[in-house]
């Protein structure tokens, strides 16, 4: 699977250990940045991995900051990006099967490493159950 990943400067650590951890699984990774502790604003590099996902530069897109909140509001702010703010993989789940989400955020300073791994898995593994969460999604991409 083709994978973008941003983060600002306080999901750094995150982002690089999930950037080679699914390169070694065999998915493309591509880096929206940030590439350093220094401090940022996330916008800078969230904007660009959300748009990324929405135009299908890449099928799915993981976003990363100290809490993941604003990650996600950044993200969702592009038309075509759904992500779900997740810190458990029970939140990553129903992201994907009932939200359809295609990016996901997840914060640094939530969860371990290992909990943001399973996170991670859970959201690429799951697909969209469709059926009665159509209409929503449509509501959600073309509001009324």
């Amino acid at each position: 699977m083709k994978i973008g990943i941003a983060s600002d400067h306080a999901g750094f650590g995150y982002k690089e250990d999930l950037r080679a951890w699914l390169a070694a699984q065999g998915h493309e990774v591509v880096d929206y940045g940030c590439f350093g502790t220094e401090q940022t604003d996330y916008p800078k590099w969230i904007r660009p991995c959300a748009e990324a996902v929405a135009n299908g530069e890449v099928e799915r897109g993981i976003v990363l900051g100290g809490s993941g909140n604003g990650e996600a509001i950044v993200a969702n702010r592009v038309k075509g990006c759904r992500c779900g703010y997740s810190f458990n993989e029970e939140t990553a789940f129903l992201t994907r099967l009932h939200n359809d989400a295609n990016c996901i955020a997840v914060g640094q300073r939530i969860v371990s490493i290992h909990m943001a791994r399973k996170i991670v898995d859970k959201f690429l593994a799951t697909e969209f159950e469709g059926g009665r969460h159509v209409p929503r999604i449509q509501a959600i991409d073309e509001p009324e």
